[in-house]
């Protein structure tokens, strides 16, 4: 029971983080530019998380060799997860605004179901179904139609292709995880991620100056590689060990709930009736999907439980 009550702490405290990171990156992305700030995000938790396996690696005497194959299958999910989500989800950020940002990325565990069955080979049920096509729904709405073409359209749009992307990296990194500890594939992903990241930020560098008017900038910016990036991820991790994955999930809805409310206290942005509706259907779906391998996994158990007892 106290693991449970522990590892429910660390996954809250986790997606709220996260939740309060689009808050954060909405001031900082006023003064520095997405893809350099993306940049800057991995640099920093790259030497958080690196220090952290290599002491971890020293303290249990344990050394994982790295195959080739390996090292394709991190820089994909760096690539597809580290890079392109997280360029999208930012640049998302900047022409949409805080909440619509936390609460559209909050529909991936959605998106998972529709990546694992072409990943992973999972069975796809009616229940998986409803789930998806509800969060999908809640998303449009929170779009909207915008025939006009503006910005937050735009950002919106990216925001969606942030969160398939995302849960095509989650399908990705449970087929690393069979292999790899989180800690290493979230390091040596994040690494790759550095590297496709490095072009586009010397770019971008010279078409946009980067600008640090005050100190809150400089925290802002430590604040998403410290502990949104390094710290949340190690707290996610953690939670999810000491709780069934079914359960886990649910904790993420705290992300859009701490991002919509920072947004109004912090950045003073109004929420539509459309956000309400939108972000009920997403949240609805989402449970959906994710309760159901509850179900499963409480039935699997009360099967052994039935064998262990004859």
């Amino acid at each position: 029971m106290k693991n449970t009550f522990f590892g429910a702490f660390c996954l809250s405290l986790a997606a709220s983080i996260w939740g309060g990171m689009y808050v954060v990156s909405k001031y900082v992305l006023d003064f520095v530019p997405p893809f350099t700030l993306v940049w800057l995000r991995y640099a920093i938790a790259f030497v958080v998380l690196f220090g952290i396996l290599k002491f971890h690696q020293y303290k249990t005497k344990t050394r994982i060799s790295i195959r080739k194959q390996d090292w394709l299958l991190l820089g994909w999910i760096g690539f597809i997860g580290y890079f392109v989500s997280i360029s999208l989800q930012f640049i998302g950020t900047k022409l949409s605004d805080a909440h619509t940002g936390a609460l559209i990325t909050s529909a991936t565990p959605a998106f998972i179901v529709l990546f694992a069955k072409f990943v992973l080979n999972e069975s796809v049920t009616l229940r998986k179904v409803i789930a998806l096509l509800l969060a999908t729904i809640g998303v449009v709405i929170v779009i909207g139609f915008d025939n006009s073409g503006g910005q937050s359209f735009w950002g919106n749009m990216m925001l969606v292709g942030a969160a398939l992307t995302w849960a095509l990296l989650s399908v990705y990194v449970k087929v690393a995880s069979a292999r790899f500890s989180t800690l290493m594939i979230t390091t040596y992903a994040i690494w790759f991620a550095l590297l496709f990241t490095t072009p586009v930020m010397l770019w971008e560098l010279h078409e946009q100056p980067v600008s640090f008017p005050n100190i809150i900038v400089v925290f802002g910016i430590l604040y998403l590689g410290i502990i949104s990036t390094a710290g949340a991820f190690f707290l996610w991790n953690k939670g999810m060990e000491m709780m069934d994955a079914g359960i886990g999930s649910l904790f993420f809805f705290f992300q859009p709930l701490v991002g919509a409310v920072f947004g109004f206290l912090f950045l003073h942005e109004q929420i539509t009736a459309s956000f309400y509706l939108g972000g009920l259907l997403i949240i609805i779906g989402v449970f959906i999907a994710v309760m159901s391998p509850i179900h499963q996994h409480q039935s699997k158990e009360g099967e052994n439980h039935a064998r262990t007892s004859l």
